[in-house]
C-alpha cells in the first residue's frame, strides 16, 4: 500500500510565505491524531557541529512546537551525544552548542533535552528480535517519550550513502552503546602508499590508541582498539583511510534500520517527521563545516511513513541536475544517483530495502504537493 509523503516547494509569495507552506503539511499530518493532551512530545533533531550551517534553522522549529502546543502536548527538542570528539561528546558542550546554532529558549519555544545523558549512558533495553539484534538499546528520554516528531535535514552521508529519517532515529537515538553496536562491523584501514602523513585524522578519533603514528610518519589503525565510528574517513584529504564498503556498511544500515525499529515500537503510530531537502551536503552535520550543495534546495516533506519519506527525497535528489564544483563528482544529469556521484561504493538502498523488510512502511508513496 503506498504511503502519502506530502510536499512543498520553497517558492512563496508575500502572501504565503515559508512559514504558512510548513503549517500547511503539519495540518496534513493531523496531528491531533498523534498528540493527547500534557503528552511528552520529543523533537528529534540534529543540532549540528559547532561551525555548522546546513543543519534545519531554529525559526522552523518554534513552527512545529507551536503546532504540537495547540494540541496540548508538552514538546521538547531531543538529540543525543556523539560516538566522536567533537562539540557534541557529552551534554555540557553540546547543549551549548546547540544554543550557539541558535536553538535557546526563546527561539523554539521548548526546553532542549540530550536524551542520553550527561555522557551518553541513560538508556533504555527494548526487545526486537530481528537479523542482528535481540534488543536495542535507545535514549531514555526519547524511549520515555508519549509522542515522536522526527525533523530531519536530509543530506549525503559517508557511511549510509544519504542521512534521512532512518539515519537520525536509528542513529541519532541511540546512546553510546547502541551506536557502538551499529559501528562494530565498520574497520577502517589505512592504504599506507596513499598517507601523506598529515595527523589529520587522529584529531576526529576518540578511541585513544586506534590509531597510531608510525616512523615513517605514516600512520595504521589498530583493529583491536578502532571503535568503528567512521569518523576518520572524511577529513583524510588523500582518501588513505578506507573501508569494506559493501560488506561493512550494509551491516551497519541494517543495525541501523533495526534500531529504528526499538524507537518506534513503543509509540503505537504516534510518530510522524519533516524533511527539509535543503542545503543537501555531500557529508553528515556533525562534521564542524559544510560543504557546497550537491543539488539546488529542493523543499520540505512530511510524512507518518519513515520509509516511505526517506525514498521519496531521495527521488527527488536524483531528480535534479547535480551541482558542479562540488564534492559531487559524476552522475551530474536528472534522473542519475547523486549519492553514489559522491561515495560510489555504498549501496544506500540497504537501508530502505531493509526498512520495508522488517515492517516500518512502504518505499512506494504517493507525493502529495501542499
Amino acid at each position: 500500500m503506498k504511503a502519502n509523503v506530502f510536499f512543498t516547494d520553497l517558492r512563496t509569495t508575500p502572501q504565503l510565505n515559508l512559514y504558512k507552506k510548513l503549517d500547511r503539511l503539519l495540518e496534513k499530518l493531523v496531528l491531533e491524531d498523534l498528540i493527547e493532551p500534557k503528552d511528552l512530545v520529543a523533537v528529534k533533531l540534529h543540532f549540528g557541529e559547532k561551525g555548522n550551517t546546513s543543519h534545519v534553522k531554529p525559526v522552523f522549529l518554534r513552527r512545529i512546537v507551536d503546532a504540537i502546543k495547540k494540541q496540548g502536548g508538552f514538546p521538547f527538542l531531543a538529540d543525543t551525544n556523539t560516538l566522536y570528539t567533537g562539540s557534541r561528546k557529552e551534554s555540557v558542550s553540546h547543549l551549548l552548542t546547540a544554543i550557539e546554532n541558535g536553538f535557546d529558549y526563546s527561539v523554539v519555544n521548548a526546553p532542549l533535552i540530550i536524551a542520553d545523558g550527561l555522557r551518553g549512558t541513560s538508556s533504555e533495553k527494548v526487545e526486537i528480535n530481528k537479523k542482528w539484534h535481540k534488543d536495542v538499546e535507545i535514549a531514555s528520554d526519547i524511549h520515555n517519550a508519549d509522542t515522536l516528531i522526527g525533523v530531519t535535514h536530509f543530506k549525503c552521508h559517508e557511511l549510509s550513502g544519504f542521512g534521512g529519517v532512518l539515519k537520525n532515529l536509528g542513529m541519532g537515538c541511540a546512546p553510546l552503546k547502541g551506536k557502538l553496536s551499529q559501528h562494530s562491523d565498520v574497520k577502517p584501514f589505512v592504504a599506507e602508499d596513499a598517507c601523506t602523513g598529515c595527523l589529520r585524522c587522529l584529531a576526529w578519533c576518540p578511541a585513544p590508541g586506534a590509531i597510531r603514528k608510525l616512523e615513517n610518519k605514516k600512520v595504521r589503525i589498530v583493529p583491536e582498539i578502532c571503535i568503528g565510528c567512521g569518523e576518520c574517513i572524511l577529513p583524510c584529504r588523500d582518501g588513505a583511510i578506507r573501508i569494506k564498503w559493501d560488506a561493512d556498511t550494509g551491516s551497519m544500515q541494517e543495525k541501523m534500520v533495526e534500531h529504528v525499529h526499538g524507537v518506534l515500537k513503543p509509540k503505537k503510530g504516534k510518530f510522524a517527521f519533516v524533511t527539509f531537502a535543503t542545503q543537501i551536503s555531500p557529508a553528515c552535520d556533525c562534521y564542524p563545516s559544510n560543504d557546497a550543495p550537491i543539488v539546488e534546495d529542493i523543499g520540505i516533506l512530511a510524512s507518518r511513513d519513515p520509509v516511505a519519506i526517506d525514498q521519496a527525497a531521495a527521488d527527488l535528489v536524483n531528480q535534479r541536475p547535480g551541482n558542479r564544483n562540488t564534492r559531487l563528482q559524476r552522475n551530474f544529469d536528472p534522473g542519475q544517483d547523486k549519492f553514489r556521484g559522491v561515495y560510489p561504493d555504498i549501496d544506500w538502498t540497504i537501508q530502505l530495502r531493509y526498512a520495508e523488510e522488517i515492517g516500518l512502511g512502504s518505499r512506494e508513496y504517493s507525493l502529495v504537493e501542499v
